[in-house]
């Protein structure tokens, strides 16, 4: 789950404990692929917080970081 890797990677976030505890690297990869919107499914409007989780989503896919955000810039 996003927020468990969230929490414990960035414990002193107190937006970690308002993210959607059901939410998946899965399901934000399929939100980019599909146009989604990721904030959504991460449960909170925050930069940092996206960027912190397309960085781990593209060490999770193999792919580069501006792989990731162009998904998300180009849906």
């Amino acid at each position: 789950m996003i927020k468990n890797w969230y929490t414990h990677y960035y414990d002193t976030d107190e937006l970690g404990q308002e993210m959607n505890s059901m939410a998946t690297f899965n399901d934000l990869h399929r939100a980019l692929l599909d146009g989604g919107d990721v904030y959504m499914v991460i449960g909170v409007r925050d930069s940092l917080v996206r960027e912190r989780l397309f960085e781990e989503l593209a060490i999770l896919l193999g792919v580069s970081y501006e792989d990731v955000y162009n998904m998300w810039l180009n849906n």
